[in-house]
């Protein structure tokens, strides 16, 4: 009996090394990437620098978690996924970031948010809305933003910026300039009622005025206060 147990395990451990040499011999060598999604920000030279620094091994061999993580190191990349294609390849498939507007307050700040809020290093982006607030922020800025546009949309107003300041104060410009002041959200005057208040009255206002306004300050319980450009902030007209 413990000859032939013997005999049986040197035959599972025997066939076991069989195998594992079987799988490294160079017999099933890996020849392509196929991306199986279409790519619109992310560069094939870029897929090839990715493969070629994380690709090793043969179809067996490889190892696929290495090969995602590289990927999803690529700019304009969110999520990769990485799977075996027999008999001879790996097959990828992408889901790049969706850039909605740029982060941050400087100009040249290369980062972006996506449409789940999250924010991403990246260059190439077309001219879009700029947003900033304090770190992990972004989601709710992006979520404000987009409550903001629909309700300036109502007097076909866009807003080109909306900034979350470190003491959470809320500030919105115009395409055209115009800075609106929405202070604080606070349970008894919410930022978004005080600027539908202001859309409400917004062309009546806009034609009485006698000047081009610079700055709406929405910071009062039941009104606002105008500014003209090239008045102090000091100096408000009501």
């Amino acid at each position: 009996m413990v000859a032939d147990l013997l005999t049986f395990a040197a035959t599972i451990v025997l066939g076991y090394a069989a195998v594992v040499a079987a799988v490294r011999l160079p017999f099933f060598p890996l020849r392509e990437v196929v991306v199986a999604t279409p790519m619109h920000q992310v560069t094939e030279a870029q897929l090839e620098y990715a493969a070629r620094r994380a690709v090793a091994g043969n179809f067996f061999t490889v190892d696929l978690e290495s090969v995602r993580q590289a990927f999803e190191t690529l700019p304009w990349v969110r999520r990769a996924q990485v799977r075996r294609l027999w008999p001879n390849g790996i097959e990828l498939a992408i889901e790049e970031h969706e850039a909605v507007a740029a982060w941050g307050q400087g100009e040249g700040d290369s980062r972006f948010v996506n449409a789940q809020g999250e924010v991403f290093a990246a260059t190439g982006a077309v001219a879009l809305p700029r947003l900033a607030g304090p770190e992990g922020s972004s989601a709710e800025v992006l979520k404000r933003y987009q409550e903001f546009a629909q309700t300036l949309a109502a007097v076909e107003r866009k807003p080109q910026s909306v900034v979350l300041s470190s003491r959470l104060a809320w500030q919105v410009r115009l395409e055209d300039g115009l800075l609106i002041e929405l202070g604080r959200d606070q349970p008894k005057s919410p930022v978004g009622e005080r600027l539908r208040r202001l859309v409400s009255v917004h062309s009546d206002v806009t034609a009485r005025l006698p000047f081009s306004a610079a700055v709406i300050d929405l910071r009062y319980p039941n009104g606002f206060a105008v500014r003209a450009a090239g008045i102090p902030t000091e100096s408000k007209s009501k």
